[in-house]
């Protein structure tokens, strides 16, 4: 455990041994990051009282920096530890958490780009002797195609082994989703034909329980890490750079297929005259999204590159989803 040195060092170990127990590992990692960043402020304030007033509290957490939401999050953390001091009868004083605004703006891949990703992808050459993927110049080609076929994310591309998939029905079963859910994708023709004839130069057919983008002998799939450096080298040899981008985008990366897929699943079923208020459920649940906000979120485009819908979507989202300020 790492080394914790002001005043409150004792119950800062005591409640991480708590949460250990009793959260993910990711939310335990959350915890000693922002703790240790308390710990420090404690220290350089040269603090050395068993109490935390509202000075001290604000102080710290106008020493964070990022983005709102990450600032939100690391103040619910220090909520948790200091109802933790006040059950031992300490004085704390408790803040609130940072009103957050969901300004939060995707990159959208234009056609042009999107075609240059896969032409890239697709004639890359293979990686040098000493890489830990060495079948990633093969497998890459079908990540990006069934993550911009599917939407699905690169996490749960990569956990997808042969026995999650059906190939005559068109279908995969993706076990490993966020929020520990299940959910079942369906695939157009042209994409499982795809997705067969890679399984059949890959070799796995027949075996159910390898992973269909596996490390060479070895049990373990390559990794979403991985994928996403890969992905940054086909960006750079296709020439996309997104320069002057505002600190809320999340610029080019393998995530945004998922955006632009939700984007165009939209568009299609608006030019078929589906309603919209029909179509976004649909897609809400395609996608494995836990309410229709989180939906909306995925629909955020660039209006320079898609007018033609902008009116059509902003009207629907304006009923469902108002624009508001909020506390998490």
């Amino acid at each position: 455990m790492k080394v914790y040195e002001s005043i409150f060092s004792p119950e800062i170990r005591d409640f991480l041994s708590m949460r250990q127990k009793s959260v993910s590992r990711s939310a335990y990692g959350h915890d000693i990051q922002t703790l240790e960043l308390f710990d420090r402020y404690l220290c350089s304030v040269g603090h050395t009282d068993k109490t935390i007033d509202e000075h001290l509290a604000v102080g710290w957490i106008n020493t964070l920096t990022g983005r709102p939401r990450t600032i939100a999050e690391k103040v619910k953390i220090l909520r948790k530890f200091l109802d933790f001091l006040s059950g031992y009868g300490i004085k704390v004083f408790i803040p609130t958490v940072p009103k957050v605004h969901d300004d939060y703006v995707p990159y959208i891949f234009s056609d042009d780009e999107l075609e240059r990703i896969f032409l890239q992808a697709d004639t890359c050459p293979p990686v040098n002797g000493n890489s830990k993927y060495p079948l990633i110049h093969l497998q890459m080609p079908m990540i990006l195609r069934l993550m911009y076929g599917c939407g699905m994310r690169i996490g749960e591309t990569v956990s997808i082994k042969m026995k999650d998939i059906d190939l005559e029905a068109g279908l995969i079963t993706l076990r490993h989703t966020k929020g520990d859910k299940q959910r079942i994708v369906p695939m157009h023709d042209t994409l499982t034909d795809i997705l067969y004839r890679y399984c059949c130069a890959a070799g796995l057919i027949g075996s159910p329980d390898a992973f269909v983008f596996g490390v060479p002998h070895s049990n373990n799939a390559i990794p979403a890490v991985g994928a996403k450096y890969r992905f940054e080298k086909i960006l750079g040899v296709s020439g996309i750079d997104i320069p002057g981008r505002s600190r809320h985008e999340r610029g080019a990366c393998l995530h945004c297929l998922r955006h632009i897929f939700a984007f165009k699943a939209f568009r299609q079923a608006d030019k078929m005259g589906v309603r919209i208020d029909d179509a976004v459920p649909y897609l809400s649940i395609y996608l494995g999204h836990n309410s229709l906000a989180e939906t909306q979120k995925y629909l955020k485009f660039n209006t320079e590159i898609f007018p033609d819908v902008l009116d059509r979507f902003g009207d629907f989202t304006s009923n469902i989803f108002p624009e508001v300020e909020y506390e998490e």
